[in-house]
C-alpha cells in the first residue's frame, strides 16, 4: 500500500513519462511524414488532383488513406490495384464501363482534370504506409516473355493487365468481377482471332454487347490473347 506522498509521486513521475513518451513518438511521426509519403514528388498535377478530390467530395463514397466513407471501393492503392488505364476510363464515364451497374456518377471531368486526378492517386499509390492496407490475395503476375514481337503467357498465371482491368468484371478461378462471363476455360469457345477481336473492339464483333471498348494498347491485346486463349481444357499449368 503506498502512502499518499510515493502515491503523487508514482502519479506524476508515470505522467511525466508518459507525456515524454508521448510527445517524443509525435514528433518522430511528424519528422518521418515528407520521407514516407514521398513530399518531394508533390508536382503541380498531385496538387490539382487533391484540390480536384477534395472539390468533387470523392471522399462521400471512397476511402483513402483509411478516411472516407465504404459506399464505394477504397482507393488507396487503386492505382497499382487498377492501373492508370482503368482509372482514367472510369473517371471519364462510368455508367460505359459498367453499364446498368455502377453507381457512380459522370463529373464530366476534362481530359486535364482526370491526368491530374490519376497523378494524385499515383502518388498517394506510391506513399510508404507500413503495410496499409494489405495487398490484396490475387494469382501470381505473369511475366510477359517476348519471341519475336508475340508475347507468351503461361495458363496458370495472370497478366498484370488482367488483374488491373479484366478481373473488374470478369472472374477466373472464382475470383474476380460478376458483371460480364466467367472466363475459365474462355479458350475452348474462342479461338485466339476472335478474342483479338473481341478485345480490340467489342460493338465491332456484338453490337449489343455491355462490354464498352476498352482503352487497351497493342501490346496488352496481344498479351491478353497469348493467356486467354490457352485457357483450354487441356492446358496444364
Amino acid at each position: 500500500m503506498l502512502s499518499k506522498s510515493a502515491a503523487r509521486a508514482f502519479f506524476l513521475v508515470g505522467t511525466a513519462t508518459c507525456s515524454a513518451a508521448l510527445i517524443g513518438l509525435t514528433v518522430d511521426s511528424f519528422a518521418r511524414i515528407p520521407g514516407q509519403t514521398h513530399a518531394e514528388k508533390i508536382t503541380p498535377a498531385v496538387a490539382r488532383g487533391k484540390d480536384l478530390w477534395d472539390s468533387s467530395n470523392c471522399m462521400g463514397c471512397h476511402t483513402l488513406l483509411g478516411e472516407g466513407a465504404y459506399y464505394a471501393p477504397e482507393l488507396t492503392r487503386v492505382y497499382d490495384r487498377r492501373g492508370p488505364a482503368f482509372i482514367r476510363a472510369m473517371l471519364r464515364d462510368p455508367e460505359k464501363m459498367y453499364p446498368g451497374q455502377r453507381k457512380m456518377k459522370n463529373f464530366h471531368f476534362k481530359e486535364s482534370e482526370i491526368d491530374d486526378l490519376v497523378e494524385f492517386l499515383e502518388w498517394i499509390g506510391k506513399m510508404d504506409l507500413n503495410g496499409f492496407p494489405p495487398k490484396p490475395d490475387l494469382v501470381p503476375l505473369a511475366v510477359p516473355m517476348t519471341a519475336g514481337t508475340a508475347f507468351v503467357a503461361k495458363a496458370g498465371n495472370r497478366p498484370q493487365i488482367f488483374n488491373q482491368m479484366c478481373i473488374a468484371c470478369h472472374s477466373l478461378g472464382g475470383q474476380g468481377g460478376n458483371v460480364g462471363p466467367a472466363l475459365d476455360l474462355v479458350g475452348d469457345r474462342h479461338d485466339a482471332e476472335y478474342i483479338g477481336r473481341w478485345l480490340y473492339d467489342p460493338l465491332a464483333v456484338k453490337v449489343d454487347s455491355k462490354m464498352p471498348k476498352l482503352p487497351l494498347s497493342k501490346d496488352q491485346i496481344q498479351e491478353l490473347v497469348a493467356f486467354l486463349s490457352q485457357l483450354k481444357s487441356e492446358a496444364k499449368p
